[in-house]
Protein backbone atom coordinates (compact mmCIF):
# COMPACT_ATOMS: atom_id res chain seq x y z
CA UNK A 1 0.00 0.00 0.00
CA UNK A 2 1.38 3.69 -0.99
CA UNK A 3 2.47 5.31 2.13
CA UNK A 4 1.80 9.07 1.62
CA UNK A 5 4.14 10.02 3.84
CA UNK A 6 7.24 8.49 2.31
CA UNK A 7 6.59 10.77 -1.21
CA UNK A 8 9.43 12.72 -1.31
CA UNK A 9 8.88 16.74 -1.83
CA UNK A 10 9.70 16.60 -5.87
CA UNK A 11 7.55 14.14 -6.20
CA UNK A 12 4.19 15.69 -4.34
CA UNK A 13 5.31 19.03 -6.17
CA UNK A 14 5.19 16.99 -9.47
CA UNK A 15 1.95 15.40 -8.94
CA UNK A 16 0.32 18.60 -7.41
CA UNK A 17 1.08 20.80 -10.56
CA UNK A 18 0.77 17.38 -12.89
CA UNK A 19 -2.64 17.50 -11.54
CA UNK A 20 -3.56 21.06 -12.06
CA UNK A 21 -2.88 20.46 -15.21
CA UNK A 22 -4.91 17.05 -15.65
CA UNK A 23 -7.69 19.19 -13.86
CA UNK A 24 -7.32 22.09 -16.21
CA UNK A 25 -7.37 19.87 -19.25
CA UNK A 26 -10.35 17.82 -18.24
CA UNK A 27 -12.82 20.79 -17.46
CA UNK A 28 -11.66 23.47 -19.47
CA UNK A 29 -15.05 24.22 -20.63
CA UNK A 30 -16.65 24.61 -17.38
CA UNK A 31 -13.04 26.90 -15.81
CA UNK A 32 -12.24 29.14 -18.41
CA UNK A 33 -14.18 32.20 -17.87
CA UNK A 34 -14.79 32.76 -21.66
CA UNK A 35 -14.93 30.88 -25.10
CA UNK A 36 -11.41 29.57 -26.53
CA UNK A 37 -11.98 31.72 -29.53
CA UNK A 38 -14.27 34.81 -27.95
CA UNK A 39 -12.86 38.64 -28.73
CA UNK A 40 -13.26 40.33 -25.52
CA UNK A 41 -11.34 42.94 -25.19
CA UNK A 42 -8.46 45.01 -26.81
CA UNK A 43 -5.54 43.64 -28.23
CA UNK A 44 -2.50 42.84 -25.50
CA UNK A 45 -4.65 44.31 -22.68
CA UNK A 46 -2.60 44.02 -19.80
CA UNK A 47 -3.35 41.84 -16.70
CA UNK A 48 -6.72 42.89 -14.83
CA UNK A 49 -9.29 41.70 -12.33
CA UNK A 50 -11.46 40.99 -15.60
CA UNK A 51 -8.49 39.20 -17.18
CA UNK A 52 -6.44 38.36 -15.13
CA UNK A 53 -2.86 37.24 -17.59
CA UNK A 54 -4.32 39.88 -19.74
CA UNK A 55 -5.72 39.65 -23.87
CA UNK A 56 -3.70 37.81 -26.38
CA UNK A 57 -3.13 39.32 -30.15
CA UNK A 58 -6.48 39.31 -31.28
CA UNK A 59 -8.50 40.42 -27.92
CA UNK A 60 -9.00 36.90 -26.62
CA UNK A 61 -8.92 36.41 -22.84
CA UNK A 62 -5.43 34.79 -22.72
CA UNK A 63 -6.26 32.58 -19.48
CA UNK A 64 -9.32 31.02 -21.40
CA UNK A 65 -6.68 30.60 -24.30
CA UNK A 66 -4.14 28.68 -21.77
CA UNK A 67 -6.55 26.70 -20.04
CA UNK A 68 -7.80 25.36 -23.51
CA UNK A 69 -4.56 25.21 -24.54
CA UNK A 70 -3.58 22.27 -21.98
CA UNK A 71 -6.68 20.69 -23.05
CA UNK A 72 -5.70 19.95 -26.57
CA UNK A 73 -1.75 19.82 -25.58
CA UNK A 74 -2.00 16.99 -23.30
CA UNK A 75 -4.69 15.23 -24.71
CA UNK A 76 -2.73 14.84 -28.35
CA UNK A 77 0.67 14.39 -26.87
CA UNK A 78 -0.60 11.74 -23.95
CA UNK A 79 -2.52 9.96 -27.27
CA UNK A 80 0.82 10.21 -29.17
CA UNK A 81 2.44 8.63 -26.06
CA UNK A 82 0.36 5.58 -25.57
CA UNK A 83 0.36 5.10 -29.55
CA UNK A 84 4.49 5.13 -29.50
CA UNK A 85 4.90 2.97 -26.16
CA UNK A 86 1.87 0.24 -27.63
CA UNK A 87 3.73 0.18 -30.89
CA UNK A 88 7.36 0.86 -30.48
CA UNK A 89 7.29 -1.54 -26.90
CA UNK A 90 4.97 -4.39 -28.32
CA UNK A 91 7.29 -4.93 -31.50
CA UNK A 92 10.99 -4.38 -29.89
CA UNK A 93 9.96 -7.42 -27.73
CA UNK A 94 9.03 -9.44 -30.25
CA UNK A 95 12.22 -8.59 -32.36
CA UNK A 96 14.13 -9.40 -29.45
CA UNK A 97 11.95 -13.03 -28.44
CA UNK A 98 11.63 -13.88 -32.79
CA UNK A 99 15.20 -12.60 -33.74
CA UNK A 100 16.40 -13.46 -36.87
CA UNK A 101 14.79 -12.22 -40.13
CA UNK A 102 12.50 -10.47 -38.54
CA UNK A 103 14.52 -8.44 -35.94
CA UNK A 104 17.07 -7.93 -38.95
CA UNK A 105 13.95 -6.76 -40.80
CA UNK A 106 12.23 -4.68 -38.22
CA UNK A 107 16.02 -3.03 -36.44
CA UNK A 108 17.06 -2.06 -40.25
CA UNK A 109 13.73 0.02 -40.77
CA UNK A 110 13.90 2.07 -37.48
CA UNK A 111 17.31 2.81 -38.59
CA UNK A 112 16.30 4.14 -41.58
CA UNK A 113 13.50 5.77 -40.09
CA UNK A 114 15.72 7.09 -37.35
CA UNK A 115 18.34 8.67 -40.00
CA UNK A 116 15.64 10.83 -40.64
CA UNK A 117 15.66 14.50 -38.53
CA UNK A 118 12.16 13.71 -37.13
CA UNK A 119 10.88 17.34 -37.21
CA UNK A 120 11.44 17.43 -40.81
CA UNK A 121 10.02 14.59 -41.70
CA UNK A 122 7.35 15.58 -39.33
CA UNK A 123 7.16 18.48 -41.70
CA UNK A 124 7.15 16.88 -45.23
CA UNK A 125 3.96 14.74 -44.10
CA UNK A 126 2.16 17.43 -42.60
CA UNK A 127 2.88 19.73 -45.51
CA UNK A 128 1.01 17.24 -47.47
CA UNK A 129 -1.76 15.63 -45.25
CA UNK A 130 -4.43 18.01 -43.32
CA UNK A 131 -3.33 18.73 -40.08
CA UNK A 132 -6.07 17.30 -38.03
CA UNK A 133 -5.84 15.91 -34.53
CA UNK A 134 -5.91 12.54 -35.93
CA UNK A 135 -2.91 13.11 -38.32
CA UNK A 136 -0.71 14.87 -35.82
CA UNK A 137 -1.67 11.55 -33.55
CA UNK A 138 -0.53 9.47 -35.94
CA UNK A 139 2.88 11.58 -36.99
CA UNK A 140 3.79 11.58 -33.93
CA UNK A 141 3.27 8.41 -32.27
CA UNK A 142 4.93 6.51 -35.36
CA UNK A 143 7.82 8.81 -35.40
CA UNK A 144 8.57 8.32 -31.43
CA UNK A 145 8.09 4.89 -31.73
CA UNK A 146 11.08 4.35 -33.14
CA UNK A 147 13.21 5.71 -29.92
CA UNK A 148 10.68 3.36 -28.13
CA UNK A 149 11.33 0.75 -30.20
CA UNK A 150 15.12 0.06 -29.88
CA UNK A 151 15.10 0.65 -26.46
CA UNK A 152 12.63 -2.04 -25.55
CA UNK A 153 14.25 -4.51 -27.58
CA UNK A 154 17.47 -3.83 -26.01
CA UNK A 155 16.09 -4.48 -22.94
CA UNK A 156 14.11 -7.34 -23.93
CA UNK A 157 17.83 -8.73 -25.54
CA UNK A 158 19.14 -8.76 -22.27
CA UNK A 159 16.30 -10.44 -20.46
CA UNK A 160 16.01 -12.83 -22.72
CA UNK A 161 18.89 -15.09 -21.83
CA UNK A 162 17.96 -14.81 -18.03
CA UNK A 163 17.39 -18.01 -16.43
CA UNK A 164 13.72 -17.73 -15.67
CA UNK A 165 13.16 -17.09 -19.20
CA UNK A 166 15.05 -20.58 -20.34
CA UNK A 167 12.91 -22.27 -17.77
CA UNK A 168 9.67 -20.90 -19.79
CA UNK A 169 11.06 -22.33 -22.67
CA UNK A 170 11.94 -25.25 -21.21
CA UNK A 171 8.28 -25.58 -20.07
CA UNK A 172 6.56 -25.07 -23.29
CA UNK A 173 5.78 -21.56 -23.17
CA UNK A 174 4.47 -19.69 -26.10
CA UNK A 175 6.26 -16.49 -27.04
CA UNK A 176 3.42 -14.48 -26.15
CA UNK A 177 3.58 -15.89 -22.62
CA UNK A 178 7.16 -14.91 -22.83
CA UNK A 179 6.79 -11.64 -23.99
CA UNK A 180 3.50 -10.62 -21.98
CA UNK A 181 4.22 -12.53 -18.00
CA UNK A 182 8.20 -12.44 -18.63
CA UNK A 183 9.69 -10.33 -20.34
CA UNK A 184 7.50 -6.70 -20.03
CA UNK A 185 7.00 -7.43 -16.27
CA UNK A 186 11.00 -7.13 -15.65
CA UNK A 187 11.14 -4.03 -18.27
CA UNK A 188 9.05 -1.73 -16.88
CA UNK A 189 11.54 0.37 -14.73
CA UNK A 190 13.36 1.46 -17.87
CA UNK A 191 9.88 1.78 -19.99
CA UNK A 192 8.50 3.59 -17.47
CA UNK A 193 11.01 6.08 -16.98
CA UNK A 194 11.38 6.63 -21.32
CA UNK A 195 7.29 7.19 -20.44
CA UNK A 196 7.88 10.45 -18.63
CA UNK A 197 10.53 11.70 -21.17
CA UNK A 198 8.00 10.63 -24.33
CA UNK A 199 5.59 12.43 -23.35
CA UNK A 200 7.37 15.13 -22.50
CA UNK A 201 9.34 15.27 -25.87
CA UNK A 202 5.55 15.10 -27.30
CA UNK A 203 4.49 18.19 -25.57
CA UNK A 204 7.82 19.97 -27.38
CA UNK A 205 7.05 18.34 -30.61
CA UNK A 206 4.22 19.56 -30.92
CA UNK A 207 4.42 23.06 -29.86
CA UNK A 208 7.44 23.41 -32.46
CA UNK A 209 4.99 22.14 -34.87
CA UNK A 210 2.42 24.80 -34.35
CA UNK A 211 5.16 27.50 -34.11
CA UNK A 212 6.28 26.19 -37.43
CA UNK A 213 2.29 26.25 -38.27
CA UNK A 214 1.78 22.59 -39.26
CA UNK A 215 0.04 21.75 -35.52
CA UNK A 216 -3.20 22.50 -34.40
CA UNK A 217 -4.90 25.19 -36.42
CA UNK A 218 -6.92 27.84 -35.15
CA UNK A 219 -9.27 28.55 -33.87
CA UNK A 220 -8.33 25.66 -31.35
CA UNK A 221 -5.79 26.83 -28.99
CA UNK A 222 -2.41 24.86 -27.95
CA UNK A 223 0.51 26.35 -25.78
CA UNK A 224 2.60 26.07 -29.23
CA UNK A 225 0.57 27.71 -31.13
CA UNK A 226 -0.28 30.59 -28.90
CA UNK A 227 3.32 31.40 -28.49
CA UNK A 228 3.30 32.38 -32.43
CA UNK A 229 0.11 34.10 -32.36
CA UNK A 230 1.47 36.33 -29.65
CA UNK A 231 5.75 36.67 -30.03
CA UNK A 232 5.07 39.89 -31.66
CA UNK A 233 4.29 41.34 -28.63
CA UNK A 234 7.75 40.33 -27.05
CA UNK A 235 9.53 43.83 -28.92
CA UNK A 236 6.83 45.78 -27.14
CA UNK A 237 7.47 44.13 -23.66
CA UNK A 238 3.92 42.26 -24.06
CA UNK A 239 4.45 38.84 -21.88
CA UNK A 240 1.69 37.42 -23.81
CA UNK A 241 3.90 34.59 -25.30
CA UNK A 242 6.19 33.94 -22.91
CA UNK A 243 3.08 32.35 -20.72
CA UNK A 244 2.48 29.53 -22.67
CA UNK A 245 5.99 28.89 -23.18
CA UNK A 246 6.58 28.90 -19.07
CA UNK A 247 3.10 26.69 -18.77
CA UNK A 248 5.68 24.06 -21.31
CA UNK A 249 8.65 24.01 -19.29
CA UNK A 250 6.80 23.83 -15.78
CA UNK A 251 4.70 20.74 -17.47
CA UNK A 252 7.81 19.33 -18.47
CA UNK A 253 9.41 19.65 -15.41
CA UNK A 254 6.34 18.24 -12.99
CA UNK A 255 5.97 15.21 -15.38
CA UNK A 256 9.92 14.19 -14.69
CA UNK A 257 9.52 14.49 -11.45
CA UNK A 258 6.66 12.06 -11.39
CA UNK A 259 8.56 9.76 -13.64
CA UNK A 260 11.60 9.96 -11.42
CA UNK A 261 9.46 8.80 -8.45
CA UNK A 262 7.55 6.26 -10.41
CA UNK A 263 10.81 4.95 -11.47
CA UNK A 264 12.25 4.92 -8.16
CA UNK A 265 9.18 2.93 -7.04
CA UNK A 266 9.05 0.25 -9.45
CA UNK A 267 12.32 -0.22 -9.52
CA UNK A 268 12.54 -0.95 -5.80
CA UNK A 269 9.13 -3.41 -6.25
CA UNK A 270 10.49 -5.48 -9.03
CA UNK A 271 13.83 -6.09 -8.14
CA UNK A 272 14.54 -7.86 -11.19
CA UNK A 273 12.20 -10.79 -10.42
CA UNK A 274 10.96 -13.06 -12.69
CA UNK A 275 7.08 -13.95 -12.84
CA UNK A 276 8.19 -17.69 -14.03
Amino acid sequence: MLDLKRIPVTAWIGLVLTAGFLICAIFAPWIAPYGKGEIVGDVWAPASGQFWLGTDNLGRDLLSRMIYGARTTIFIAVMATALSFSLGSILGLTAAVVGGWLDTGMSRFVDLLMAIPTLIFALVVLSVLPSTLVTLILVMGILDSTRVYRLSRAVAVDINVMDFVEAAKLRGEGKGWIIFREILPNALSPLVSELGLRFIYAVLFLSALSFLGLGVQPPDADWGGMVKENKDGIVFGIPAALIPAAAIAILAISVNLVADWVLNRTTDLKGGRGNG
